[in-house]
């Protein structure tokens, strides 16, 4: 397979579509449906030209080229991370013998399933997030909300690939179904709860590319391990594009944070709405809705069909490869703590392989503490005494064995009464989120940015902040 990408074709791929004309009649069949879906569903806010970076190559080095692009004129294509021809299976019962390079019979409706979900919340994120541009603290801003928007149709394309390459009539009916739902509709919504949850503000869709994207992260990173060599090829290129959309939330918290420590220190007050900033503890409750919608996407602590997965070698652990067990589980133990009706928590102890989702979420949380670490240091700097903190696992959970318990972000388990009268205390209200959206006012001018956000410390691609990113 050639790690140059063909952008003569109609569809850009590096997976020699021209050679398969059914398939390549099938993909061009549904091209004009995804780009209805863009012009429908897509970004608010119409633009001359974005600075985007598109792939060129699937290889180590020089990957993506950058230029002005009009969103809708985005060449969205088709990438496979480079074939090892030797590449065995890493776990499960099928380990050791060769990657699968077509979908065994036996299989075929588990790893539809597992691309289905993957491939619906990458477009329910684009309509998530269709009229922030409208909002834009600065065109560097701007130019990132477009760069996430237009990968994530392209990642979309990528599970749409393997629906119509490997899994028939039923594969291109549930290609079709991806352009079909919708994110929040009452009717037909996307399949997981964070997808259809708003992103309304800039705050939460820094929290949603930190909290949100970092568990599809961890996501692909189970099906990079996947017996299923196209998945596996597929999952590990859009992790390249993936690393970005994480970098966008990382510095953005970044960025707030800094902006409301120096309001801080300016006004020497905590209380700095009335100066135009977002107060640390607002911050907070964001952090806690956005973190444990995440946590719910990991499903429920015991799953019977994560182990039966791995057992199949359909999807992995994080960094499977690198772990120092047998890769079978079959023999090995690992701890779950419950909550108790009594409001005390217990341990107990069960087969690891009923605990994968457990194992990824908390591979999740661990990356998760870093940004935490990120941030409390800009404070610590600003000679500030608040701190973040991700809250209990337990807290605000609909998904898991903690869903039908009242959490507090510490972990005490509390009656329904005590829970309501802290929620707005731990989660968003209605006031914050009006707050948050009044100071949402779009800031267009180079080298300019709205007052509750500091700028980056850097462009992208070498650029300035003031470059002119954006073309309105």
């Amino acid at each position: 397979m050639p790690t140059r990408i063909d952008y003569d074709a109609k569809i850009p791929n590096n997976v020699e579509l021209s050679d398969n004309r059914r398939l390549q009649r099938a993909l061009e069949g549904w091209q004009p449906k995804f780009m209805n879906w863009w012009a429908e569903m897509g970004p608010a806010l119409e633009t001359q030209g974005v600075y985007l970076r598109t792939a060129v190559s699937v290889g180590r080095e020089g990957w993506a080229h950058f230029d002005h692009v009009v969103p809708q004129d985005y060449r969205w294509g088709i990438f496979l991370s480079e074939r090892d021809p030797d590449r065995r299976i890493a776990f499960g019962e099928h380990r050791g013998e060769p990657a699968w390079q077509q979908v065994p019979g036996e299989y075929r409706a588990d790893l539809q399933r597992l691309i289905v979900i993957q491939g619906d919340t990458e477009p329910a994120s684009v309509e998530q997030q269709k009229l922030l541009g409208l909002t834009a603290p600065s065109l560097y801003d701007l130019r990132n909300l477009f760069q996430v928007n237009v990968e994530e149709g392209r990642h979309l394309w990528a599970m749409v690939y393997l629906l119509h390459a490997y899994f028939g009539k039923e594969g291109r009916e549930e290609a079709e179904a991806l352009l079909y739902r919708n994110s929040g509709s009452p009717d037909t919504p996307r399949i997981l709860g964070a997808f259809n949850e708003e992103t309304a503000d800039w705050l939460a869709f820094y929290m949603f590319t930190y909290f949100t994207d970092r568990d599809g992260k961890y996501q692909l990173g189970t099906l990079k391990e996947s017996a299923f060599d196209p998945l596996s090829r597929t999952c590990e290129f859009m992790l390249k594009e993936e690393a970005h959309h994480m970098f966008v939330g990382t510095t953005g918290v970044d960025r707030v944070v800094t902006r409301s420590a120096e309001l801080i220190r300016e006004h020497d007050t905590m209380d700095i709405a009335s100066h135009g900033g977002i107060p640390l503890d607002l911050i907070q409750r964001y952090l806690n809705f956005h973190y444990t919608v995440s946590l719910d996407l990991f499903g429920s602590e015991t799953s019977t069909n994560a182990a039966n997965y791995y057992t199949s070698g359909l999807k992995g652990r994080w960094m499977e490869t690198r772990r120092k067990d047998d890769h079978q589980l079959t023999d090995d133990a690992a701890t779950l703590e419950k909550p108790q009706p009594d409001g005390t928590w217990t341990t107990e102890e069960m087969q690891k392989i009923l605990l994968l989702n457990l194992d990824l979420r908390g591979e999740y949380i661990a990356d998760c503490e870093s940004g935490v670490k990120r941030w409390n240091k800009i404070l610590g700097d600003a000679g500030i005494d608040f701190r973040f903190r991700l809250p209990h696992p337990g807290f605000n959970r609909k998904v898991g064995i903690n869903s039908g318990h009242h959490i507090t972000p510490d972990g005490t388990i509390v009656d329904e009464a005590t829970w309501e009268r802290g929620r707005k205390h731990w989660l968003p209200s209605d006031e914050d989120l009006t707050f948050v959206r009044s100071l949402m006012h779009p800031v267009y001018e180079r080298g300019k940015i709205a007052s509750w956000v500091a700028p980056p410390r850097q462009g992208i691609n070498g650029k300035p902040f003031d470059y002119e990113y954006v073309y309105l």
